[in-house]
């Protein structure tokens, strides 16, 4: 089993296991009643998940939409809150349905408390779905 010494090493860890399409072990890394927040989803896509169950029913099917290939310029930055780590990164790979490329630029505060992920703030660009002929399609991100 994994065991994260850092809040940096566990979300490392976490894009690893989206890579391999290992769901249940990506959402097993949170807390039972952890929290998902997006900020700046448009109109009829989730603000908010509240606790593991509601993570899960939400990333079920994510490997059926997109398959993940690498998260390129991966940065991790420690806040002084040894708890808190901020983002930056890409998520490329290709649309399941469509078959066309994938490429979504996010920002992310997570905390992690005793191991488990307990907050995700993910900054991810509504404009990407919005906008006809761009490369995401579906009704889960």
């Amino acid at each position: 089993m994994f065991a994260p010494t850092s809040p940096a090493d566990l979300y490392r860890h976490s894009l690893r296991l989206l890579l391999d399409k290992d769901i249940s072990g990506w959402v097993a890394l949170w807390a039972e009643d952890g929290v998902m927040e997006f900020p700046f989803a448009p109109d009829g896509w989730p603000t908010r998940l509240d606790g593991r169950e509601a993570i899960a029913a939400y990333m079920r099917h994510y490997p059926d939409h997109i398959d993940l290939h690498d998260f390129p310029a991966l940065r991790i930055h420690q806040t002084t809150d040894p708890q808190i780590i901020v983002v930056e990164m890409r998520g490329v790979g290709r649309l399941v349905e469509t078959d066309s490329a994938f490429d979504m630029t996010y920002i992310a505060v997570v905390t992690v408390q005793e191991g488990r992920i307990t907050s995700y703030r993910d900054y991810w660009n509504p404009l990407a779905v919005l906008e006809p002929g761009t490369a995401f399609t579906g009704s889960s991100r």
